[in-house]
């Protein structure tokens, strides 16, 4: 099940929030520094890399001070790559593969790719309602989380528009 919500990623009460990253686990939008901020400074320590991740990958780390107790980054930018479509899409498929594996039910995401990622938040939600497993018991449940109502309404739109 997808649900479009306005809220703020770091009180919802999911089994972990995604986060789009860059290589090294950094934040690459505005949003992702405001959760950063409020996970705390141990969040810093959780996600540290020993190398460089590559685009397209995701990982599973705890949350720092956030309701959800994990954290999935998705890998959507690095040093060799620009985040597109493409790059967004790979990623989304590793995501929900580290929920499966780690028997994640309910999830909490931004629209990934939006902004950094290039898309307009209606493609990169499009993107994750496309990607989303519907034939696995993890996970269940994605809500895309957005800031505004009328974000919102154009979410739900376009993924009304999809089924």
């Amino acid at each position: 099940m997808i649900r479009v919500v306005v809220d703020d990623l770091a009180f919802l009460q999911v089994d972990a929030v995604l986060r789009p990253s860059d290589a090294s686990l950094e934040p690459v939008t505005a949003s992702g520094v405001r959760l950063d901020r409020q996970a705390g400074a141990g969040f810093a320590a959780q996600r540290r890399v020993g190398a460089p991740l590559e685009a397209g990958a995701a990982v599973v780390t705890g949350a720092g001070e956030l309701a959800a107790p994990l954290v999935v980054h998705v890998v959507i930018q690095d040093p060799d790559s620009s985040a597109g479509r493409e790059t967004v899409r790979r990623a989304l498929v590793s995501a929900w593969q580290r929920a499966t594996e780690w028997q994640l039910e309910s999830l909490a995401a931004p629209p990934i790719g939006a902004g950094a990622g290039l898309l307009a938040v209606e493609d990169a939600a499009l993107l994750m309602a496309e990607t989303f497993p519907r034939d696995r018991d993890f996970p269940r449940e994605l809500a895309i989380v957005v800031e505004r109502e009328d974000d919102r309404v154009t979410v739900e739109a376009a993924l009304r528009r999809r089924t």
